[in-house]
């Protein structure tokens, strides 16, 4: 029997991952911050700098477009989806948010890969640079625990 908990209690090892990331440029103040915690974090739990692919785009809506492009190479043992979207004082932040969010969880069920949702969505700066750097982190160790935990699901 597999024991799901697996990894949970252990030290996260990436030595053999191949990740991905894709930032969108968008507040890109506070994305920069989120990319360098990750990156910082990938690299602190093992994975290889050479196995990190790391892209840019505009904003949170293309950040999908990108996600599944990478996911369609099959080069990748997870993802890692950054981002920061600010309410202003129009709908647009719940469409961005909700689209932008439903569109990162799809193509993780669909391509069957891990896929750390780190697009912010808060209501102001001040929420956004109090989350940036953890929130960074977070997304690197959520990938390789996933990736790790898929693997051995297989």
């Amino acid at each position: 029997m597999l024991n799901a908990d697996k990894g949970l209690g252990e030290k996260l090892d990436g030595k053999k991952l191949s990740i991905g990331i894709v930032q969108a440029r968008f507040n890109e103040g506070i994305t920069n911050i989120l990319a360098a915690a990750c990156l910082q974090e990938l690299q602190a739990l093992g994975v290889k700098e050479k196995n990190i692919t790391h892209v840019k785009v505009p904003g949170a809506l293309e950040v999908p477009c990108a996600l599944q492009a990478l996911a369609e190479t099959e080069n990748f043992d997870a993802l890692i989806a950054l981002g920061c979207i600010i309410r202003g004082e129009t709908y647009h932040f719940e469409l961005v948010a909700n689209e932008s969010g439903s569109a990162v969880t799809r193509l993780a069920l669909d391509y069957q890969l891990p896929i750390a949702n780190a697009i912010l969505t808060v209501e102001n700066l001040a929420q956004a640079e109090a989350r940036q750097e953890e929130k960074g982190r977070d997304a690197a160790r959520v990938a390789v625990e996933m990736a790790n935990l898929l693997e051995a699901l297989a």
